[in-house]
């Protein structure tokens, strides 16, 4: 595992570094920032018409507001522009991964605790005990996005885009008052949907 790290850490770096050096834009979400959210990329143009986008998303809040979120994810780009690379509109298709630590929306309340039998369990003042649950695992989107580029000046501009993606996810869900499993499973669950999973107002620098 350790080297396999490694190995995607060097690749991750050659990548990057391969990126900056042709015509490139460094970015930085400008609507994350402000609740210590880093969202950067950089894109490269390939041609007159395609680039190539690499970003990272890193939300490394064990809490925040009183829940879960921790998310560390990576994505891989391809757009085309209709007029010209990195200016006015494009449509792209990405890939991401991510680790996650987080608390989805609909189990920011806290719920009753059952026991094997289906009864609710209860404190030792009898109260029934409720609590809030969390989920830990990876995820893996294959997505479709578009957006429009600004162009302010030579150098800066604007790029506000969203994208969607078919989001697979192995994970497993705990109890938020004591750490413990709470949905049964031996291993890792699995879930599937069709969510928004990119979005924003990047701030946007041309180096070359």
């Amino acid at each position: 595992m350790k080297c396999l790290s490694k190995n995607l850490y060097v690749a991750g770096c050659f990548c990057l570094a391969s990126l900056v050096s042709a015509q490139t834009e460094v970015k930085m979400n400008a609507l994350f920032a402000p609740v210590g959210i880093v969202n950067v990329a950089v894109e490269k143009s390939l041609n007159k018409n395609f680039t190539l986008q690499a970003e990272a998303f890193v939300s490394p809040w064990k809490s925040l507001g009183g829940k879960n979120l921790q998310i560390y994810m990576g994505t891989l780009e391809g757009r085309y522009y209709f007029d010209e690379s990195m200016k006015k509109w494009y449509v792209g298709a990405y890939l991401s991964m991510a680790a996650f630590n987080l608390q989805k929306w609909n189990y920011w309340n806290k719920k009753a605790v059952y026991d094997e039998n289906g009864i609710p369990e209860t404190l030792p003042d009898g109260s029934i005990r409720k609590t809030e649950r969390y989920q830990k695992g990876l995820a893996f989107i294959v997505g479709v996005s578009g957006g429009y580029h600004f162009t302010i000046n030579d150098r800066w501009g604007l790029d506000v885009y969203a994208g969607i993606g078919n989001e697979q996810s192995f994970y497993k869900g705990y109890l938020k008052d004591n750490n413990e499993r709470y949905d049964g499973a031996k291993k890792w669950n699995k879930s599937g949907e069709l969510i928004p999973t990119r979005g924003g107002l990047m701030v946007t620098y041309k180096l070359k």
